[in-house]
């Protein structure tokens, strides 16, 4: 997913799916170790995405980044 579709959920949901991705980080370490893994590039995506939300994160909550309005926008 890219930075900017990340920038427009809510901290809450970007810590929940923080917590899926290193859930889903681990899972790949576990079939790359047993060789059940084919596409190793998974491994790459998965951690460049931990990098994108931890960054989102960690701007919002310097308040570089503001969190995204919840109303609809006029």
């Amino acid at each position: 997913m890219k930075a900017s579709e990340y920038a427009k959920k809510s901290t809450v949901d970007l810590q929940q799916e923080l917590t899926k991705l290193k859930a889903q980080l681990f899972n790949l370490r576990f079939q790359l170790a047993a060789g059940q893994l084919t596409n190793n590039a998974l491994l790459n995506a998965c951690k460049k995405d931990i990098a994108r939300v931890s960054t989102i994160l960690r701007q919002r909550e310097l308040n570089i980044a503001e969190e995204p309005a919840k109303g609809k926008k006029a």
